[in-house]
């Protein structure tokens, strides 16, 4: 009975990896949410045959929902990155974790129903459903990790590996697979004191899984043709930052407090940042200067153009203040067509010339549509001669440009 057990386990599983490569292979037809779903049922089944479901084989009493089908389902998330990428196959990886917390979520509340036994002898199993959903939880979370580890681990041996790819997908395999069995083995201890056995036997037999999985997919490869010899160029960092969503987290910090027309900063980020510039000045016993930019005439500019036209201006000014100002240096868009700078280190004397070339490079670079130049006022402030805070150095700066507005534009007003 064992061996029988043994041949339907070897059944199961070519099943598996047939189907499952199959619609990854169709994808271009299909559409990647075909195999993305099958993932996604087959995850409910592999969990209940990993909670209830156990045979006897040869070396172990061993649940199909792990050795065969979760195992199957880690190479398989494996062989889309492979495929594809980490932002794909980081898709299935967080709908699974969704769904599953969905859920547990859910089951709270259907046991608050009054059920009617409408089947004889058969009761509502709600117990069942929050183990199941909680163990589910579990599984996903692993994995999670399991997915990162043995994405990261492919790329890795790709070092040293380059042109052995089934040899890559089976140490991965055997790797990620012992780490998950003890993660999940100690969940099956916790709900359903399993013994020891289920541990020593579930390992054994992913140890079988992983050759066997790493094969097929290193032979479907082959036949593929697919350009898999080849490793990503990508740093690690980069490619955990996509299977982690932080390229995103990055690029929405980067994006807060940023003028959506212009690119500069918002004047919510000056109100933050510029205090601050000013302490570490102080503390450091450093100079900073602010300059105040306003547009000559910009009223004329939406009047005769449109507000379009307009648009354009600000985006091709502050293109050109910032190719004229340091890396360190903020520039923000403190409200209509002007904008602030801050300098922090500047002492006044180097201001007044960078001030001076910001001038000189928006009224020879920036123009309107019909090709006229387009000139800029500038006020400019230094810390600690024009003030000690960000709102007296904006209030000095703010008169200067006044002075440079009223004695004829086109220039820099200082102290």
């Amino acid at each position: 009975m064992p061996n029988a057990n043994l041949i339907l386990f070897v059944g199961e599983a070519l099943v598996y990896v047939a189907a499952m490569i199959w619609l990854l292979h169709l994808r271009g037809r299909l559409g990647l949410g075909v195999f993305v779903a099958a993932l996604g049922v087959m995850h409910f089944i592999e969990t209940y045959l990993a909670a209830v479901f156990y045979v006897q084989l040869p070396f172990g009493v061993i649940s199909p929902g792990s050795a065969v089908f979760f195992s199957g389902k880690l190479m398989m998330i494996l062989l889309l990155y492979v495929k594809e990428d980490a932002a794909t196959v980081r898709q299935p990886i967080y709908g699974l974790l969704a769904g599953n917390f969905l859920t547990v979520a859910l089951s709270l509340l259907l046991r608050l129903h009054d059920t009617v036994a409408v089947v004889p002898n058969r009761v509502a199993d709600i117990a069942f459903i929050d183990e199941m959903g909680w163990l589910m939880v579990w599984g996903t979370t692993l994995l999670y990790f399991d997915s990162l580890v043995i994405i990261l681990l492919y790329e890795r041996l790709g070092r040293w590996l380059r042109r052995f790819v089934t040899v890559r997908f089976l140490i991965c395999g055997v790797v990620v697979l012992t780490l998950d069995q003890l993660g999940f083995y100690a969940a099956l201890r916790w709900v359903n004191d399993a013994p020891a056995d289920v541990f020593w036997g579930g390992w054994m037999a992913k140890m079988l899984a992983a050759p066997f999985y790493a094969i097929a997919i290193g032979l479907y490869l082959n036949a593929s043709r697919h350009p898999f010899l080849a490793i990503s160029d990508r740093p690690l960092g980069d490619i955990f930052n996509d299977l982690t969503f932080r390229e995103r987290y990055e690029d929405l910090l980067s994006r807060s407090g940023q003028d959506t027309l212009t690119g500069a900063l918002d004047r919510s980020r000056f109100e933050a940042e510029g205090q601050q510039m000013l302490r570490d000045a102080a503390a450091k016993n450093t100079p900073v200067s602010l300059m105040i930019i306003d547009v000559d005439h910009f009223k004329s500019v939406n009047d005769r153009f449109g507000h379009i036209e307009g648009d354009h201006v600000l985006q091709n000014l502050v293109a050109t203040v910032k190719a004229t100002i340091r890396p360190t240096d903020r520039l923000f868009r403190y409200g209509g067509e002007e904008f602030v700078v801050l300098c922090p280190g500047l002492a006044y004397p180097d201001a007044l010339s960078r001030a001076e070339d910001i001038r000189l490079a928006v009224s020879g670079r920036v123009t309107t549509p019909n090709g006229d130049p387009v000139t800029a006022s500038i006020g400019l402030s230094s810390a600690f001669g024009d003030g000690n805070g960000i709102r007296e150095l904006l209030s000095q700066a703010d008169l200067r440009l006044y002075a440079a507005k009223s004695g004829g534009r086109n220039r820099v007003i200082g102290r």
